[in-house]
């Protein structure tokens, strides 16, 4: 295995600096299935370990999807061992049901190991090509710019652990490219070819459709759009979070606010434009309701923004309803 400094070492490098993604001195988990891209980030972050002062381990999830899964799990921890990387490994006590229960077991077990052995940093090799098609994925599925921009650089995962994916920047074909040319064998995940999963047929149908009949570079410009999306998503949020923070600072002595209820004053959400009103009630369910909100229950509560007197939506999730009280909107229930 050649140690030599490549373009994609230098490309991290830079990224790395310019967006403070692992800070010097860092203890940080790589989550490795043993593909091609995080295997790509685990050689790239243990030859830059020196640079930085990184203290790293390897961890692995297995879901138990395959019959080879074990031996999956065998040989990434057979590759910590040949780096001299702590490795901890994962198995799950009852199998996965779908894509989305996989993702949140992952993430669950990752952020325990993370809180037990003091890693605040947990490593994924999300690339721009996860990258493009997430935000294909989520515009078929009918998201706005939250959904379209998903993976972000950095995200808060649980309380002092930060998830990152530092290889947004770099395709899958690169990460190929760079475990043939320095000799790093992958494991083959036999589901990546398996088109029941929605992530595969975009992956192997939609967007090699796309690059043959429409654009050959529309990964990269996908993955850009999202990193544009990301910076208006961050804008539109900070600005609605301060406008909530204004209206629920009202003086609310004339409402009732026993028995579950409290308000927000409608005075001050409604000259905001409606993109800011929205996001200022989605917040504001976000606090109060037992699931995430949905576009209708988003609508229908910031449609009393402008409405008469007395309105009222029909129940929320959990039975909840809200209601027009002069200049305030009412919540109850919650």
């Amino acid at each position: 295995m050649s140690n030599s400094w490549t373009t994609l070492h230098a490309r991290l490098h830079r990224t790395l600096r310019h967006r403070q993604l692992l800070p010097q001195n860092s203890r940080i988990i790589i989550a490795v299935s043993g593909g091609q891209d995080s295997v790509c980030l685990a050689k790239l972050l243990l030859d830059l370990r020196r640079k930085w002062g990184w203290e790293l381990a390897i961890a692995h999830c297995d879901h138990r999807w395959r019959q080879d899964s074990q031996a999956n799990a065998d040989y990434v921890g057979n590759m910590a061992i040949n780096w001299n990387l702590p490795f901890h490994l994962f198995v799950a006590e009852e199998v996965p049901e779908t894509e989305a229960a996989a993702r949140q077991w992952r993430y669950q077990v990752l952020s325990a190991i993370a809180h037990k052995n003091e890693f605040p940093h947990i490593v994924t090799g999300h690339t721009a090509s996860d990258r493009a098609e997430t935000l294909l994925y989520n515009l078929i599925r009918g998201a706005g710019a939250d959904g379209l921009q998903a993976l972000t650089w950095k995200r808060p995962l649980d309380a002092n652990i930060w998830l990152v994916r530092p290889l947004l920047e770099v395709t899958r074909a690169q990460t190929g490219q760079f475990c043939q040319e320095l000799g790093l064998e992958i494991w083959e995940d036999s589901t990546n070819s398996d088109l029941h999963y929605a992530r595969n047929r975009i992956r192997k149908e939609l967007l090699p459709y796309l690059q043959t009949h429409f654009n050959p570079s529309v990964e990269g410009h996908l993955a850009q759009t999202a990193e544009l999306l990301r910076a208006d998503v961050e804008y539109l949020e900070e600005t609605a979070g301060q406008l909530l923070s204004r209206a629920l600072a009202q003086n609310a002595e004339d409402v009732n606010m026993e028995g579950g209820k409290f308000s927000v004053n409608r005075l001050v959400l409604r000259n905001a434009p409606v993109a800011i009103q929205r996001r200022a009630m989605r917040q504001l369910l976000l606090r109060v309701l037992p699931c995430a909100p949905s576009f209708e229950d988003v609508e229908k509560l910031t449609a009393l923004i402008a409405a008469p007197n007395r309105s009222r939506t029909d129940p929320f999730p959990g039975g909840s309803l809200a209601e027009v009280a002069g200049e305030w909107i009412v919540l109850a229930g919650f």
